[in-house]
């Protein structure tokens, strides 16, 4: 009996162990089944061409370049007929064919389709980031991933408000205190079971990302600093200024010509 008990509680030690020895992976999951109407074009704009490449290349590419990222996975509409020339094939990079009629739904499909194409665990980190900002860099996922990652609920990437904020409605306008105020950015980051929880009790109406579904549980996700060139591409004046962006990244790059060589 001792023996049986002994071998008992020496599972039950190695299971703990095993529990609190889990390193989570990162995952990032990129809704694109959008249409943006507001571009005026006669494509979705995430598959709209930017320094040589499609808007939402970029935005895969940057978490495919990130040595913690472990897996990329996009969701498009059910009859997408551009994601096959817009990105490039990589074995850390799924394509999936579930998106809805909003961004919710999208990522809502995307969160249950998951486990039956990557090996996601519950405590795994989900970065959703909007198809349509090809702005984002390494430095920026770092950092969002260091300050997050230690946190029981999770966060994103946000800009405080720098700019008076006015109020208008048919009878008045006013000034609002700016102090607090913050411009919600992707990636948003949360564990993979919390959103998926998160995301299926939200009133869809009232969501308009993951950290607003998570506050609706009582939770407060966690704001970490992004960057403006970061922006979401809305309209064609946000196109031509994320171009320059990245034009200027990519020259500070580029390696110095040697002594011998044409400039």
């Amino acid at each position: 009996m001792w023996l049986a008990l002994t071998v008992f509680f020496s599972q039950v030690t190695s299971f703990s162990a095993s529990l609190s020895a889990y390193v989570p992976a990162y995952f990032a999951l990129i809704p694109a089944a959008g249409v943006g109407a507001r571009m005026g074009v006669s494509i979705p704009k995430q598959y709209l061409n930017l320094a040589g490449k499609s808007i939402l290349q970029h935005s895969v590419d940057a978490f495919l370049q990130h040595p913690q990222l472990r897996h990329v996975v996009v969701v498009v509409s059910h009859d997408d007929a551009y994601v096959a020339e817009a990105l490039q094939p990589d074995p850390r990079l799924t394509v999936l064919f579930c998106g809805g009629e909003s961004r919710v739904e999208s990522v809502r499909n995307g969160l249950n389709a998951m486990p039956a194409h990557v090996r996601v665990e519950a405590r795994d980190w989900i970065l959703v980031h909007d198809a349509a900002r090809p702005g984002l860099s390494q430095s920026l996922i770092t950092r969002l991933i260091d300050a997050v990652g230690s946190e029981d609920v999770g966060g994103l990437l946000a800009l405080p408000v720098v700019d008076t904020v006015k109020f208008q409605d048919e009878i008045k306008l006013s000034t609002i205190p700016r102090t607090g105020l913050w411009l919600a950015q992707t990636p948003q980051m949360f564990r993979h079971n919390l959103l998926v929880d998160a995301l299926r009790t939200a009133q869809q109406a009232t969501v308009t990302d993951e950290a607003s579904a998570v506050e609706m549980m009582g939770l407060v996700p966690r704001l970490v600093e992004g960057h403006w060139a970061n922006a979401k591409i809305t309209v064609p004046d946000d196109l031509a200024m994320v171009e320059t962006y990245l034009a200027q990244v990519a020259d500070i790059i580029r390696p110095a010509p040697l002594p011998d060589e044409e400039i």
